[in-house]
């Protein structure tokens, strides 16, 4: 497995691992499927694992489930793993009307920032995060002392490099002056693409790495969804993107994207993740997966290389996506 280098030195497997469906969003839990795709992934050199302490918080084990499902693994291989946990979503808004879907409580108080490293720390079993991000913006706090408290944990040892999640150009910059930050993540694809216009060159400026999620689009980039429907314990049910009336529309972009990957004798989401691979040596890709099978697939597009005219192909689907993203 190649490696890449993100802000501040950080090396990592130039495919990382989403973890979070292995407890939440996309369906039933899989605990031994899961740990099969851990270790699965350790042969395979995706050694770049993301979690969060708010995954599986409705989950089975409750409130940070994906942590401790990762803990089972991590036992006596920790040095083989770079990890990322976050911490900012503090749960479920229970008063948030259950029609509209699932709303977040954001606490990132550096109070809060200390005590949710201490509980991600017992959770997986290790003394220290890798790569520690806050994982939403606090409205109630300034990101400045959220930050600064995420890096007096590096400085104790606890955190070994500091990361954000889905902000905006103006508070990458106000992070980064107040610690320096190695990582963003934020959701990115052939078919969200809005950080490319201020976000994207603001970490670059910066020496910021970029760390896409949902680089498949949720599933639907890989055309292994056509015509399937979800059940209430699957996110996508609600998403925009996967009803009925936009369907159509996100179907033809899927099939453009196949027609691309026919000619390297690829998967459609090969080609998706190949595309964003391909967008920088600053980016690296958090596929989610908790199959082995898909784990794999995903690992392929680190051999398809498109050509300019492709990407340029690939590149002007954006326009043809109906649907907002969530």
């Amino acid at each position: 497995m190649e490696t890449r280098t993100l802000g501040q030195g950080l090396t990592v497997s130039a495919q990382g691992l989403g973890c979070m469906g292995m407890s939440q969003s996309y369906g039933e839990a899989d605990e031994a499927s899961s740990i099969a795709t851990l270790h699965r992934a350790l042969e395979l050199g995706v050694t770049f694992w993301d979690t969060a302490n708010v995954y599986g918080d409705a989950g089975p084990g409750g409130f940070g489930a994906n942590e401790r499902l990762l803990a089972q693994v991590l036992a006596g291989r920790r040095d083989e793993v770079t990890l990322a946990t976050k911490m900012g979503i503090a749960g479920i808004d229970t008063s948030a009307d259950p029609s509209t879907g699932r709303r977040f409580a954001l606490s990132a108080t550096p109070e809060e920032v200390r005590r949710r490293c201490e509980e991600s720390l017992a959770r997986l079993g290790t003394d220290h995060i890798d790569l520690y991000y806050l994982h939403r913006v606090d409205p109630e706090t300034p990101i400045e002392e959220s930050i600064g408290a995420m890096g007096e944990l590096v400085q104790a040892g606890k955190v070994r490099h500091v990361g954000v999640s889905e902000v905006t150009a103006a508070e990458l910059e106000r992070a980064h002056s107040t610690y320096p930050v190695t990582a963003l993540q934020s959701e990115w694809s052939l078919w969200t693409r809005e950080l490319e216009e201020d976000v994207v060159p603001t970490a670059r400026r910066l020496g910021i790495g970029l760390v896409p999620f949902g680089p498949l689009g949720r599933g639907y980039l890989t055309g292994a969804l056509a015509g399937r429907s979800f059940g209430a314990g699957d996110s996508r049910a609600r998403m925009p993107r996967f009803v009925e009336e936009n369907r159509t529309a996100n179907d033809a972009v899927v099939a453009e994207v196949a027609d691309v990957a026919r000619a390297h004798d690829a998967l459609p989401g090969q080609v998706a993740l190949a595309w964003l691979q391909q967008q920088g040596d600053d980016v690296v890709p958090i596929p989610g997966t908790k199959r082995v099978e898909y784990l794999e697939q995903n690992v392929g597009a680190l051999e398809v290389h498109l050509d300019d005219h492709e990407l340029a192909r690939l590149d002007a689907l954006a326009g043809k996506v109906a649907g907002a993203r969530s």
